[in-house]
């Protein structure tokens, strides 16, 4: 059976989508920055996984790593790009290198990541690629957040250009607020709209989902 890749498979979002894919019976690849995420996360899942270490800002490591889930489990039938820096910043609060460096995890992380994935689902005929964006409004207490979850629904929509013909559902969650168990925004709950995204039938796609308080 294909699996699923979760990047940014931190304790929120990225466990509780693991643990959703998981329940289906998929094999589970994850990807995190460190061991220590990655091993707190995998004996969490309640399913043997495949831990990868790699930072989504560094190209050579997250193909490496995207190489070495489908080596493993075969081309992922889902791709799920969780990964992000999410930081308090006010306007010309962040020099160039640091706007940069968040940039490049929180939009162009995915873009490698579908680039290097999504072709080869595409030729396959389906798969799905889903991203966790947030912040429908922008907000100057978050700049280089809300410029990247900007980013992110904007490459969505290009990258549904390009692959969404040839059966790739290419997908955005997007998360209203913080997210904690037993609240509105609980992780579980919010899984659950990853799974039926996946699961989606064609004509019936959707390109994003909002999920708020």
């Amino acid at each position: 059976m294909p699996g699923a890749v979760v990047i940014g498979a931190g304790p929120g979002i990225g466990l509780s989508v693991a643990r959703r894919f998981a329940r289906e019976g998929l094999p589970i690849a994850l990807l995190a920055r460190t061991a220590g995420t990655l091993e707190t996360v995998a004996g969490a899942v309640g399913a043997p996984v495949v831990p990868l270490i790699a930072d989504s800002a560094d190209e050579t490591a997250l193909r490496a790593a995207l190489d070495a889930a489908t080596g493993e489990l075969g081309l992922p039938d889902v791709v799920v790009y969780n990964a992000a820096i999410i930081q308090a910043d006010a306007p010309g609060q962040l020099s160039v290198r640091e706007h940069l460096d968040a940039w490049a995890v929180n939009v162009v992380g995915a873009l490698t990541a579908a680039a290097h994935l999504a072709p080869a689902m595409a030729r396959r005929g389906g798969g799905s690629f889903i991203v966790t964006g947030g912040m429908p409004e922008p907000k100057p207490q978050y700049v280089s957040l809300s410029l990247g979850k900007a980013g992110v629904r904007t490459l969505v929509a290009l990258l549904d250009e390009e692959y969404g013909p040839f059966g790739v559902h290419v997908a955005c969650v997007t998360v209203d607020g913080p997210v904690a168990p037993g609240t509105a925004l609980d992780p579980d709950a919010i899984a659950e709209h990853y799974w039926r995204l996946h699961t989606q039938p064609r004509h019936l796609w959707q390109q994003e989902i909002t999920v708020g308080p």
